[in-house]
């Protein structure tokens, strides 16, 4: 254990002389001797493990890693500050030492370097040094290598899987990690681009170059197609994550004029020429074409060539599949080239506009066939139309082509057969087929056409309030009669071309929410058969994300899409009911007074989205987020609802309903903290303006019901068990809104409900030192504002426990007379910090400890310590003896 105790030693070192003090500087010497023999220890321990892994030596590897991001925090921290420090004169033999646990074949040893990394190549003044340039590609090569996901626990494919036996206890554990290593690996390359942006383009091109040259040569002689973890597919995956990173951030900060596009235009054909039937490469190749189209700009006649390659992949088909369900990579590769002509569509709308009657008769031609197209498929080309249509700035051309495209939807959607559908819930559950018994669930879903005509339906009219707008230029906008009107303020009123199409379709929307909100009353939970009793509960994949369990690993890609009929009725429900919402909270920036002057429009909305609420699972909850823009008087279901859900949930419900009632509530907060409400966040201040709230919430403050909801909401969110509600409601919300109305009467009543709820935040979260200051400082502001008006407060001051009496009657003088000077604020916040100390509750973990005091308890024996001083041996030096050969044979 000798080598541990050394690098115990060493590693406490660099920690003590972080403090940013001019005594410290004369430490960074030492820092560069330090680098330079951990170098040296690094490399012999790297030649004696060779035959295989000590593991007292591994540790002991990890914490000289340790070592080296002290140490390269230190740099950081001292290069720019107010201190005089030079660059390190052996800040090369630094890079090394940290560069050679990045290419060491241990993940957690690579993982562990690349925060140092981001933080060297992001700093001001080491960016520009040619030291940190050179090794900037160097990093740049060996990340080709590093974004390899090999290494699982369960192989031996590579060097660093013995390493992973060590750290990770299954390879779904490897996986999260290396996930997470590979964020923080592509934002370090982003930074690397900054400081040599060709260098990275030539790395990048060389290694897309080489992965095209290599898998033509493997494809005449192997047989099949890969898995997700077969090497070709590995090595496509992580160069296609490198391209992103690379050429993504290359686009941000060079300007068009300096980029090298000859050789990118040729890098992006030589793509588009390559051909595989393999669907994971064909995905990797239609995310580069994705990633190089900015080159196109450089040269339109090439714009053609990329869409013809992208649009046969939008029907990809292996040739087994014709007469079975399609495999994941293939819906994956579908799906990818959606997204990629709606990325396209989205980011050069002006650009595409040429091609625009080209695209359009050929998605003419896929939505003929019916068998071509999955309705997802046909949504996503609709949209990426709407978006070049709307680069053609001429209101009645785009109102024209808006209601051709959606004409076959707006048939079906007001067709009487759809209405009587949506309008009845018992009809509803029959159409889609959720009142049949199946015995087996892998048969032919006979319904399946109902609910996918129904959902393409809606998901249309969501792409078109999605995708559909005016011209953004305010000239472009009036003479394309854009233009209606204007405000006060001669701000000019637009109207969207789509408003009038859509108006039509909302009656039936409204009913189909309204219908949905029914499902859940229980004569329509009767209707559902028993096949399909439970289709109503929380998908498995919003459970994950509640509980923050990663997705699972794995060869999954070659296996079957397919899912039974009860999984599929089950995604159906899930998806309308948040697109319907979706739809709804987009109507409004979309349509805009088009859509407020719908006839009954607070009615419907009431009479729709309001309704039966009591009897929608909380997890259903969450999409009425969606809509708070339009209806905020939700809020009063929200402050009952909520409170009495959260005691239930706390005492009988499983942790995943509890998690996503957390999950609901601080949506609604968040919405609250940034938007609509408030003007600007600045959290509490003691002399913040008036005029913090916004337009609708001083529209708001004007009725009485709707303003002391919103406080009922905010005060009651501080003893919910959510410390980042509680944080985020005490820092931002309640002063902002009680502020406004300390000028009023309040009820005693009133003011003693208001100051025992901080009082119960603190009880709840005052362990917490965030939610502690935050508590405590809105305490004091209510205290100080409202106890010469109120009495009751200083009755509830003495119902703390353990409070002095004394203490608090100088405090509470002092706070009628408003006596205190500005110099005495801070004393005062401690005084009154430890008057309302009696109310910080314990930490759950420690409320229910059983205290045990043993007496007598005899002493240990003490080892007394060494007096012997290597320091004082000038012969040879410390460091060096600490390395010595003679440290490793003990």
């Amino acid at each position: 254990m000798r080598c541990c105790s050394v690098n115990e030693c060493i590693f406490g070192r660099p920690n003590k002389v972080l403090l940013l003090s001019p005594r410290y500087t004369q430490h960074l010497p030492d820092m560069a001797a330090l680098t330079l023999f951990l170098y040296l220890k690094l490399s012999i321990l790297q030649f004696r493990s060779s035959g295989g892994i000590v593991e007292r030596r591994y540790t002991f590897l990890k914490r000289l890693c340790q070592v080296l991001c002290a140490l390269g925090f230190q740099i950081c921290s001292l290069l720019g500050s107010d201190i005089e420090v030079q660059v390190p004169v052996n800040l090369d033999k630094y890079m090394e030492a940290l560069f050679a646990f990045t290419s060491h074949p241990s993940q957690f040893l690579k993982s562990s370097t690349q925060i140092t990394w981001g933080n060297l190549f992001r700093h001001e003044i080491l960016s520009k040094n040619p030291v940190v340039g050179q090794m900037a590609i160097k990093y740049l090569r060996a990340a080709r290598i590093n974004l390899l996901k090999t290494g699982f626990p369960s192989k031996n494919d590579c060097p660093g899987c013995e390493f992973s036996r060590v750290d990770f206890d299954s390879d779904e554990d490897f996986n999260c990690s290396f996930n997470s290593f590979r964020a923080q690996q592509g934002e370090a390359v982003r930074l690397a681009c900054k400081i040599v942006p060709f260098e990275a383009f030539q790395i990048a091109r060389e290694w897309v170059q080489y992965q095209i040259l290599l898998l033509s040569v493997e494809t005449k002689t192997e047989k099949g197609l890969c898995s997700a973890l077969s090497l070709s597919a590995v090595q496509w995956d992580a160069m296609t994550f490198f391209t992103e990173s690379v050429f993504g951030q290359l686009f941000k900060i060079l300007e068009k004029e300096v980029r090298p596009s000859n050789e990118g235009i040729e890098l992006l054909q030589m793509v588009v020429n390559y051909e595989t039937r393999d669907p994971l490469i064909l995905s990797c190749v239609l995310t580069i074409i994705s990633t190089l189209f900015p080159f196109v700009t450089h040269q339109p006649h090439f714009l053609p060539q990329v869409l013809f390659k992208i649009f046969p992949s939008i029907t990809f088909e292996l040739v087994e599949e014709c007469k079975g369900p399609r495999t994941r990579a293939v819906k994956n590769v579908r799906r990818h080239a959606c997204s990629s002509i709606l990325r396209i569509c989205r980011d050069y709308s002006d650009f595409m506009l040429p091609c625009f009657d080209m695209m359009y008769e050929h998605a003419k031609g896929l939505f003929s066939n019916e068998l071509l197209l999955t309705q997802m498929e046909k949504c996503a080309l609709m949209e990426a139309l709407i978006l070049v249509s709307n680069q053609f700035k001429d209101y009645n051309k785009q109102k024209a082509f808006l209601k051709e495209l959606i004409a076959p939807v707006t048939a079906q959607w007001l067709s009487e057969e759809m209405r009587s559908v949506l309008w009845d819930p018992a009809t509803f559950l029959a159409y889609v087929g959720a009142d049949q018994v199946i015995s087996d669930l892998d048969t032919e879903d006979q319904m399946g056409i109902n609910r996918s005509q129904i959902s393409f339906c809606v998901n249309t009219i969501l792409g078109v309030v999605k995708r559909a707008r005016w011209p953004a230029n305010p000239e472009e906008a009036k003479a394309g009669s854009f233009v209606v009107s204007t405000t006060s303020d001669g701000a000019p009123i637009y109207r969207n071309p789509c408003a009038e199409p859509l108006q039509a379709l909302l009656p039936n929307l409204f009913a189909l929410i309204r219908t949905q909100n029914s499902l859940f009353l229980p004569e329509n939970i009767n209707r559902l058969s028993k096949t399909f009793s439970r289709v109503y509960d929380i998908m498995d994949v919003e459970k994950n994300f509640a509980l923050g369990i990663p997705q699972p690993v794995l060869d999954a890609y070659d296996s079957s899409a397919y899912r039974n009929i009860v999984e599929r009725m089950q995604g159906f429900f899930s998806s309308l009911y948040d697109n319907c919402y979706q739809v709804l909270g987009n109507a409004g920036p979309c349509m805009q007074q088009d859509f407020y002057a719908t006839e009954d429009l607070a009615e419907q909305i009431v009479g729709s989205a309001f309704i039966h609420l009591d009897s929608v699972p909380d997890h259903r909850l969450r999409p009425l987020v969606h809509i708070l823009y339009i209806k905020i008087f939700c809020f009063n279901y929200y402050t009952q609802e909520e409170d009495e859900a959260y005691e239930e949930n706390h005492v009988t419900q499983e942790v995943v309903e509890e998690q996503l009632l957390r999950l609901v509530t601080r949506e609604v907060m968040d919405l609250l903290s940034k938007f609509p409400l408030l003007d600007s966040s600045q959290g509490i201040q003691m002399n913040t303006p008036s005029d913090e709230l916004s337009e609708l919430g001083k529209c708001l403050l004007q009725s009485e019901d709707i303003y002391m909801t919103l406080l009922a909401i905010c005060f009651n969110s501080l003893s919910w068990e959510d410390t980042i509600n509680c944080q985020r409601s005490a820092s931002v919300l309640c002063w902002t809104l009680l502020k406004q109305v300390l000028g009023c009467n309040l009820l005693p009543e009133a003011v003693t409900w208001l100051y025992t709820s901080v009082l119960k935040g603190l009880q709840m979260h005052g362990q917490h030192e965030g939610c502690n200051a935050a508590l405590t400082q809105l305490a004091l502001l209510i205290y100080e504002s409202l106890r010469p008006r109120y009495a009751e407060l200083r009755f509830i001051m003495n119902q703390i426990p353990d409070i002095h009496v004394e203490a608090l009657e100088q405090f509470d003088q002092k706070t009628i007379q408003s006596t205190v000077s500005k110099a005495g604020e801070k004393k005062k916040k401690e005084q009154f910090k430890r008057l309302i100390a009696g109310t910080v509750g314990k930490p759950l973990g420690q409320q229910f400890k059983k205290e045990v005091h043993i007496r007598n308890l005899p002493s240990l024996f003490k080892k007394p310590k060494p007096t012997k001083d290597m320091l004082e041996n000038t012969d040879t030096a410390c460091l060096i003896t600490l390395f010595s050969s003679d440290c490793d044979s003990c």
